[in-house]
């Protein structure tokens, strides 16, 4: 199905000069967009320059200062070459008419120096001076190059990521080799837009951010980088817009009850729904009221009441007959999302039951009769749910639950599962408006954003990790005083095995210094023992819980005021923000403390500050994708994130909008892309990794 215009930039990258075996393997996990295959010529096309080297700055030996990428002519002067099996560096001296130079070498061979650097010749020689006891020295020059063959030095020089074992120069021979394949290639923008923006082509953007002739070429406001983050937005969006589009033509069932099941799990609320849960509900009933499938995103800040929103939904397709499911991301959440439920649901007369990994054989097959039956309506699990043989007799609706990695294709999955189902992701992760149209623009957005009433704001404090014996010392006070405490470690390092070792270290001190039973919960735990520990702190056995970032989502004990989290300078700013979430859920005064280690850098610092000034989560969000992009603020890439190459959601947000409504457009008049522009934007789709929107269409 791939247009044959795009083959040579499907070859792997091992048809590259200099990329042998041993290099494809580090190249392709530096470049690859997928970690099961090997990288793309085009893989490496993306893999884009973060900085540039100017090697246009010539001021002569005298006039280099510390540290300057500086091109000199010299005239090279004696070899100084060290006792043979001594470890002293091999230096060379050379001279222009300002001055003397010596350069630096560390094991080189000989023969090679002697040829690369002959005593009395003319060299063009580029690299980075440094002053040393007062003379200048370049440490292996980057380049040595005879005058008549100065040219061949780029004038300015791309720098690209690199990884272990990859040398720039293979790197950048590869990319010179990959710039030269690129095709012409039909144009998918129109000549109006193109006219307006003055944007290159899509070949030369690509040339000249690998080849480039100025310092801000490679800047994002660049036309290069404007017209290739555009036209990878472009593909997203399109992407997610013909998803939207199948899934419509798919039909969805009008469902408008009378409402009796919803007012009647509203009014076995303890509490008044907020003015923000009563329109997100409203607005869900408006979808499924609807013959086309709905496709809802509920956000909300932590603890806004997403799980009250969810069941409400979930009573309207029950009452219609249908059963409803709620899929949550872990074990420990799946059994809290049905604690929680379960008394709203007996009040109402839903029948709820649990399904997770623990279940025995004997009660897996007694729920799967039951779902076949229709005696369940509502069921909470894992993932698992939609996996393998679990079956429904009439599914409606899924809820799923704090899914950011939760992506197209696994959305597009739930519908096989039921006939014309309703889907609403939620997350307590607020994510700015920027990145919701990246990663959910199929999806239309309820956001819930007030609290509900009785909470309490909490009190953020940012105290340096040098009064750890104080702070202990105050959590003991606290604890005496009948208050419980979550204290929070960091992951310390890429080894699991660390971060074990320094969460039980802290277990240990703290039961030493409390002098009673401390609850411990980190990720190498098995289910029974993580449950244990969460049972005791939340019945009131244990008054402290120990953690890892396992306690990050959802995790509710609401009689927690204290949450102690150590090493914070290394946690992201939703992070944080989700884990300050786990106190401040009953009627009483929380607090957050934020432990440190100085001196803190100019962007932790900002961290800090920021979580000491607001609560709110949805301007937590906006100020984290100032401060580090949007790489990374769904969490982690894996499917179904924005893990774009080229684009940047703080750089880029405008053209962000401008791509979803031309995406809009582009189907309204081309719904399966059969004119010639249709035929080059399937190109676009292809070279950017949204090829199984291509698929939709050929199957719809």
């Amino acid at each position: 199905m791939r247009p044959p215009v795009l083959d040579p930039l499907f070859a792997p990258v091992s048809t590259l000069p200099g990329i042998g075996p041993k290099i494809e393997k580090l190249v392709s996990g530096l470049v690859g967009s997928q970690p099961d295959r090997d990288a793309t010529v085009a893989d490496l096309l993306f893999h884009i320059p973060h900085s540039l080297i100017d090697r246009r700055h010539r001021p002569g030996i005298a006039y280099s200062e510390n540290g300057d990428i500086v091109t000199l002519d010299v005239t090279i002067g004696r070899h100084m070459a060290p006792p043979r099996h001594s470890k002293a560096p091999y230096r060379i001296n050379a001279y222009d008419e300002t001055g003397q130079i010596t350069f630096v070498f560390f094991h080189p061979r000989r023969d090679w120096l002697e040829k690369t650097f002959p005593e009395g010749e003319r060299r063009i020689v580029s690299g980075k001076v440094e002053w040393f006891n007062e003379r200048p020295q370049m440490v292996h020059p980057d380049y040595s190059l005879k005058p008549e063959e100065a040219e061949e030095m780029p004038a300015i020089e791309p720098v690209y990521p690199l990884t272990a074992g990859l040398s720039s120069k293979t790197l950048q021979k590869a990319v010179r080799a990959a710039v030269d394949r690129v095709p012409h290639l039909p144009e998918w923008l129109n000549d109006a837009h193109l006219h307006q923006t003055g944007w290159p082509d899509f070949a030369e953007a690509l040339k000249t951010l690998h080849a480039p002739h100025e310092r801000n070429d490679i800047d994002p406001a660049s036309p290069f980088m404007q017209r290739l983050a555009y036209d990878e937005l472009l593909a997203s969006q399109l992407a997610l817009a013909m998803v939207r589009a199948h899934m419509r033509t798919l039909g969805g069932i009008s469902r408008s009850p009378k409402g009796e099941l919803q007012k009647a799990v509203i009014a076995s609320l303890p509490f008044q729904l907020t003015g923000s849960q009563a329109k997100a509900i409203e607005e869900i009933n408006e979808d499924l009221a609807k013959p086309v499938r709905m496709l809802r995103l509920l956000q909300g800040d932590v603890g806004a009441g997403k799980t009250v929103v969810a069941l409400a939904a979930l009573a309207q397709v029950i009452e219609t007959g249908a059963q409803g499911a709620l899929m949550a991301p872990t074990e420990i959440l799946a059994r809290q999302h049905y604690a929680s439920m379960l008394p709203l649901c007996e009040k109402a007369g839903i029948r709820l039951a649990l399904m997770t990994g623990k279940d025995s054989q004997k009660e897996r097959r007694l729920r799967q009769e039951q779902l076949d039956a229709g005696e369940i309506d509502l069921v909470v699990g894992t993932h698992a749910l939609f996996q393998g043989t679990v079956t429904f007799r009439n599914l409606a609706m899924v809820v799923v639950d704090e899914q950011h990695r939760f992506g197209v294709h696994q959305r597009l999955a739930l519908s096989a599962k039921g006939n014309g189902v309703d889907v609403l992701v939620m997350t307590a992760t607020p994510i700015p408006r920027t990145l919701v149209l990246t990663g959910f623009g199929d999806m239309d957005v309820s956001r819930l954003t007030d609290k509900p009433a009785g909470r309490k704001p909490i009190t953020t404090v940012s105290v340096s990790l040098d009064r750890l014996d104080e702070i202990i010392g105050r959590v003991g006070a606290a604890v005496a005083d009948g208050q419980k405490v979550y204290w929070v470690c960091p992951l310390v390092e890429e080894s699991e095995k660390i971060d074990l070792a320094a969460v039980e270290e802290r277990h240990r001190v703290m039961e030493h210094a409390l002098r009673q039973r401390v609850s411990l919960v980190h990720g190498r735990m098995n289910a029974d023992e993580k449950d244990a520990a969460m049972a005791d702190f939340k019945s009131g056995a244990t008054k402290v819980l120990v953690a890892t970032t396992v306690i990050e989502v959802g995790v509710d004990v609401p009689d927690a005021t204290i949450i102690v989290i150590e090493h914070a300078e290394r946690f992201g700013l939703a992070q944080l923000h989700q884990l300050r979430g786990r106190v401040g859920r009953g009627d009483k005064p929380s607090s957050c403390v934020l432990l440190y280690k100085g001196p803190l850098g100019e962007t932790a610092g900002a961290r800090l500050n920021i979580m000491r000034q607001t609560n709110d989560g949805f301007l937590i969000a906006e100020e984290d994708l100032k401060l580090r992009g949007g790489g990374e603020i769904l969490g982690t890439r894996q499917s179904g994130t924005p893990g774009f190459r080229i684009a940047r959601a703080d750089e880029h947000a405008d053209l962000m909008e401008v791509a979803r409504d031309d995406a809009r457009l582009i189907l309204e008049l081309d719904p399966d892309l059969k004119t010639k522009r249709g035929e080059a934007l399937r190109c676009l789709l292809y070279l950017f990794g949204r090829d199984a929107a291509i698929r939709l269409l050929r199957a719809g």
